[in-house]
């Protein structure tokens, strides 16, 4: 029995032995494999068959072939010792530019701990691409600066980061790398236009302008009616009281708070090409800046994406963040078109039922948008909402018409909507 229980506890130990001497073996064959380059596995088989077979068989070009590549790996292993002996500070100038800019960053990389690390290049990933500093020889102590241009062609939000260290030998047959977690984060902002204000032109929706509800307090007076229980004492009218001999009240008309819509139709079969949905986002952009410095309360809805299946049965709008410009313009930076959304009228639609209060409707749509479906997306609104169309064509004229009782602005650039909405303000 106790015979039967040491061969149990060997067996076990064995197994145990077996599993971590698997796992070192993994965990080397994985360094290695992130070590080794296509080069340095070439130079490691010639070195290997060269030496072997040259010994073997007495071959002296076969010996100098794998000596030499030998020796060319040794000569690669100092590159690779201390991965990670630099302290790296990578700075933003500005994290949100606009679209066909540049942003402005620099990075600082210090040797603060070896007396002396060999040259090495430092990776920055921005987006899907990368840029590559080279860092050369710092002895103990010193640090390299060096500012970088970041690109900005295209509206967006990028991802700058992990910031990762490359040593390497000049041949590239081994490679060693160390990264650092910080990363950051760049808006980069739809380009915008400057606009006259939202109340004045061929849309006047004034703060305080009244609407059809009645009610028992606001600034704008209807009439006279009688008292019922529960109305306040304040808004008695007593010379309409003495003359009749009853009760008599004050009644209001309801003010609309001057709420602005915002839609944004991102449907992709509504747009010629992506050039035109930029335009689109851009006069978005244009639109929610002014109505938040005219002190309006600004909501910008965009379709939320669906799957293919759902699209005919479900609904769905995203509100984007409004509260400031620079809030407006992130959200607006982070805005893509999908094949599988709602159309622009759904859009509307839900729009109306989240904002009872809306006093004035943009709709912002592609050159593909039917005229019908413009108009269906216009009625959605109340008929007391101010609603206006903004259709992006790059190949159209600018223009302004009537369609039905909504007004359509045709814009080919973005500084045509500013001269339309300019036209409309001195008119």
């Amino acid at each position: 029995m106790t015979q039967t229980h040491g061969t149990t506890v060997i067996a076990m130990r064995g197994v145990g032995v077996w599993h971590r001497l698997t796992a070192h073996v993994v965990s080397a064959w994985r360094w290695l494999r992130g070590v080794v380059r296509p080069g340095g596995w070439l130079a490691l088989i010639v070195a290997t068959v060269g030496l072997g077979v040259g010994v073997s068989f007495g071959i002296a070009e076969l010996i100098a072939a794998g000596t030499l590549a030998g020796v060319l790996l040794l000569l690669a292993l100092p590159f690779l010792l201390r991965a990670r002996p630099y302290t790296v500070d990578f700075t933003l100038a500005h994290d949100r530019v606009v679209a066909g800019s540049s942003a402005h960053a620099q990075i600082t990389v210090r040797n603060e701990t070896s007396p002396v690390v060999l040259p090495g290049t430092i990776d920055i990933p921005v987006g899907t691409g990368i840029i590559d500093i080279a860092v050369p020889l710092l002895r103990a102590g010193t640090s390299h600066v060096e500012a970088v241009e970041i690109p900005a062609p295209r509206r967006g939000v990028v991802s700058i980061g992990p910031i990762s260290s490359v040593r390497g030998d000049p041949l590239g047959l081994l490679r060693r790398e160390a990264t650092w977690s910080q990363t950051r984060t760049l808006y980069i902002h739809p380009r915008t236009t400057a606009i006259p204000p939202t109340s004045a032109g061929f849309i006047r929706d004034l703060d305080g302008r009244p609407s059809p509800v009645l009610v028992d307090s606001d600034i704008s007076f209807h009439a006279i009616r009688e008292y019922v229980p529960g109305d306040a004492q304040r808004h008695v009218h007593w010379k309409s009281t003495a003359k009749t001999g009853t009760l008599m009240v004050r009644q209001y008309e309801q003010t609309r708070r001057s709420r602005m819509v915002i839609a944004i139709d991102t449907d992709r079969d509504s747009y010629r090409d992506e050039e035109e949905f930029e335009l689109a986002v851009s006069v978005a952009a244009s639109l929610g800046v002014r109505g938040v410095r005219d002190g309006r309360d600004v909501q910008v809805v965009v379709g939320e994406e669906l799957p293919e299946f759902a699209r005919s049965r479900v609904r769905a709008i995203r509100e984007l963040p409004t509260m400031t410009e620079r809030i407006v313009m992130d959200a607006l930076a982070g805005v893509t078109s999908h094949d599988a959304v709602n159309p622009l009228s759904e859009v509307a639609a839900l729009a109306v039922e989240a904002h009872s209060d809306v006093s004035l409707a943009f709709l912002v749509c592609g050159s593909t948008m039917t005229a019908a479906g413009l108009q269906r997306s216009a009625l959605a609104f109340p008929s007391h909402v101010g609603v206006a169309a903004v259709v992006c064509d790059l190949e159209g004229e600018p223009r302004l018409r009537r369609l039905g009782e909504a007004t359509v602005i045709s814009v080919g650039v973005l500084d045509d909507l500013r001269q339309i909405l300019l036209r409309g303000a001195q008119s």
